[in-house]
């Protein structure tokens, strides 16, 4: 059965950000941050912007407590985040992104700078603005992109 045209340009944006996320994770495993997923850099980014608590780290992300305990505990065991006691209330720990984290973020973005000027000299810097330009009229008014990313990683079954 021949998939329909808009089924095929579904995968095809699917495939170039799989493509640029595989580009940079690679570069960034040789660079001393192995085991890096995209999910980890959108919870990093989520927690950097004040989704300090498992619970409100599962309802930016838009998955389950337990998820984002999941990926909390993944971020910590790669040094990317610290739990801290709450100076208010002892019972709850809040969320920090360690050195390590922001070096990973700060890192991560430069590498996807990098796949954007490789993309650019492929297709042309005015092709490549103008596709950047039609998708964000297209995503106008959507959630954030952490948001979008999150659900994507959540409809795929991504495993933290």
């Amino acid at each position: 059965m021949a998939r329909s045209p808009g089924a095929e340009l579904a995968l095809l944006l699917l495939g170039g950000f799989q493509s640029m996320v595989d580009d940079v994770h690679g570069e960034l495993a040789r660079r001393g941050h192995p085991g890096v997923r995209a999910s980890h850099e959108f919870a990093l980014r989520a927690i950097d912007e004040g989704a300090d608590t498992a619970s409100e780290l599962g309802r930016r992300l838009s998955v389950s407590k337990q998820g984002a305990a999941r990926t909390i505990a993944a971020l910590e065991k790669l040094g990317y985040v610290e739990r801290e006691d709450d100076p208010s209330d002892g019972r709850l720990k809040r969320l920090r992104v360690t050195g390590r984290g922001h070096d990973m973020m700060t890192l991560g973005a430069s590498l996807f700078d990098d796949v954007r000027e490789r993309w650019a000299a492929h297709m042309g810097l005015a092709q490549l603005e103008s596709l950047e330009t039609h998708l964000a009229r297209f995503v106008a008014g959507r959630p954030s992109s952490v948001d979008a990313a999150a659900r994507l990683n959540e409809d795929l079954g991504e495993v933290t």
